[in-house]
């Protein structure tokens, strides 16, 4: 264990000096707090905590710019997502559903316009999947409605013990329409499980979201699970970036296609990657520490 944790940290030292920091200022936003609690993670809390982090359609835009602008900034490696306050979300705001519905009086015009609203919304939750750094959310309290939406296209999720999850969308009369009926049967490998939580609208407590695969592990209460995420997101951001980003694309990739699509696109990206200098600076600061 010893002989491992000290290849890790050589190998952390050499990525860093080879791979120096280009960072910029991040953009304020009114609805969302950003900070960076380790070097190169940077962590987004959704921030209305006096409307349970209810999503208003400025928040979800908000929501949609940050992870395009973290996506493109070279100094955050991994991002961190949480709610501040006494939830992660609780879904949302009833103000930006009623906002959402066109007011016209032509039929046909106003279906249109629903039709280009809610594909922004989409895209806006879609920034989070489509983000080239690996997005880790940490929920706590209760994640309802569109906080499902959400946390189905990041990459690694953790829950607090005192948690639930709720796709509510068919007790308020609608069909769940940005991300959860598309990406949830994925991340459970369970259709039928799947069409249970969307028809019933039942709530799924921390046990049983971490038995069946929501998340990768339940933490005792909310100050554990942020700890245990900015861990989990410095060990991330400690990797060659490279090779960090490219997985997260192929496995993206991989899960929407046939496993020889996923082969030929992985192994295309590796012909022209593996020329770069993060595979040699790893293997020389490996080759150190080896076992006689």
């Amino acid at each position: 264990k010893a002989v491992v944790s000290t290849q890790s940290t050589g190998l952390t030292r050499a990525l860093k000096r080879s791979l120096p920091s280009l960072g910029r200022s991040i953009s304020t936003y009114q609805y969302l707090k950003v900070e960076t609690p380790s070097p190169k993670v940077y962590h987004v809390q959704l921030n209305r905590p006096e409307k349970r982090n209810a999503m208003s359609l400025e928040m979800w835009d908000e929501i949609g710019k940050v992870f395009d602008e973290l996506s493109d900034t070279s100094d955050c490696r991994a991002i961190i997502l949480s709610g501040n306050g006494k939830m992660f979300t609780a879904g949302i705001d009833l103000s930006a559903f009623l906002q959402v519905v066109p007011q016209q009086s032509d039929q046909a015009h106003k279906s249109l316009d629903l039709l280009r609203t809610v594909k922004k919304l989409q895209d806006r939750f879609t920034a989070v999947e489509k983000c080239r750094k690996p997005v880790i959310a940490a929920i706590h309290g209760a994640c309802i409605g569109g906080g499902v939406d959400l946390i189905s296209g990041t990459d690694i999720r953790l829950m607090s013990s005192e948690c639930y999850i709720q796709v509510k969308e068919v007790d308020i009369g609608i069909v769940a329409d940005v991300g959860t009926i598309q990406r949830l049967p994925k991340i459970v490998g369970n259709q039928s499980l799947v069409n249970e939580y969307c028809l019933t609208a039942r709530k799924i407590y921390s046990d049983e979201a971490a038995r069946v695969g929501i998340v990768s592990r339940v933490l005792v209460d909310k100050a554990s699970l942020m700890e245990e995420a900015v861990a989990l997101a410095a060990q991330i951001a400690s990797k060659s970036p490279v090779a960090v980003q490219g997985t997260k694309s192929n496995l993206v990739f991989s899960r929407d296609h046939t496993v020889q699509e996923g082969l030929d696109r992985v192994l295309l990206w590796n012909s022209a990657m593996l020329l770069g200098g993060d595979p040699m600076i790893a293997i020389s600061v490996a080759g150190e520490f080896e076992d006689p």
